[in-house]
């Protein structure tokens, strides 16, 4: 069964990388459904009340930033859409798995930002980080369950 809800997670996370890649948009229809799912998961292998904190800090702490990055920059960071697929981190991996998400999703993020910043030199370019979050995601999840 854990492998019927592995097989949910990455296609779902798939579906929006590849959305997020091209439209920089990461859609509620999809988000929202992969939290509630998130939360399934978590009463059938995991711990309900550690996937409901994991979700509302992984969501409060990236809507955090994205209002601190907004009032200091005075521009768009992160997108609420970030936030969501963050909680649906949460949900999935617990509050537990959050630093690791956000720790594989911001350094394979900075090495794609890297890796465009050596080809052009003109103006930065917007990156989307839910790509970078999915990938984070579904390596902690793997870790969490199915690797140990």
């Amino acid at each position: 069964m854990i492998y019927v809800f592995g097989f949910v997670l990455v296609t779902a996370l798939a579906v929006l990388a590849f959305i997020d890649y091209r439209t920089h948009i990461l859609p509620d229809k999809y988000t929202l459904p992969l939290i509630a799912i998130g939360l399934a998961f978590a009463i059938e292998f995991g711990d309900l009340r550690d996937a409901l904190l994991g979700m509302g800090l992984g969501y409060l702490g990236f809507v955090a930033l994205e209002l601190a990055y907004k009032q200091i920059r005075g521009r768009d960071g992160l997108g609420r859409g970030d936030a969501k697929l963050l909680a649906a981190g949460g949900a999935w991996c617990s509050w537990i798995g959050l630093p690791f998400i956000i720790l594989i999703g911001s350094a394979s993020g900075l090495l794609h930002a890297l890796l465009l910043s050596s080809k052009s030199k003109d103006e930065p370019t917007e990156l989307p980080f839910g790509p970078h979050l999915a990938l984070g995601i579904f390596m902690t999840w793997l870790a969490l369950f199915v690797l140990t």
